[in-house]
């Protein structure tokens, strides 16, 4: 009983306050919360702009207080070196997310998706001008009704 209670509160801190891996139990979320989905691919181990967005942006305080309220975050991660490896299940996974979403297969790549899986906003790389404070105006205005 312990231990499935430990398994269940870990679950919750993870997914209420980092990122998932599974996208189907992400968009389950996102239709019974009523928030959208931001989901990234990522080469976490190779990619400068990819570390840089995820340092500066998504790491930001700011931004994790944001996204608690109003987003399922969901990382499609593409790392190269042999430590990083995912597991083979996770790797499919992620392949088919990014044949749907990410065909070109660029990297850093940003979707603003809403319970369904329908594209709303896309970010192609990490831009400059790009700043925690601008990036979540971007999303409030195109969520109105969000918190």
């Amino acid at each position: 009983m312990k231990l499935l209670l430990i398994s269940l509160l870990t679950s919750f801190v993870i997914t209420t306050t980092g990122w998932q891996l599974d996208f189907e139990h992400a968009k389950a979320e996102a239709s019974q919360s009523h928030k959208l989905i931001l989901l990234n691919f990522s080469g976490s181990d190779w990619c400068g702009p990819c570390i840089k967005l995820k340092k500066d942006v998504f790491e930001s305080p700011a931004f994790q207080e944001f996204a608690t309220d109003r987003l399922i975050l969901v990382r499609a991660d593409f790392p190269r070196l042999s430590k990083n490896q995912l597991e083979t299940k996770q790797v499919a996974h992620n392949e088919a997310l990014a044949e749907k979403y990410n065909r070109q297969g660029k990297f850093p790549f940003t979707l603003l998706l809403d319970a369904n899986g329908k594209v709303l906003k896309e970010w192609d790389g990490y831009p400059q001008s790009l700043t925690p404070s601008s990036f979540m105006e971007t999303i409030q205005s195109l969520t109105p009704s969000a918190k």
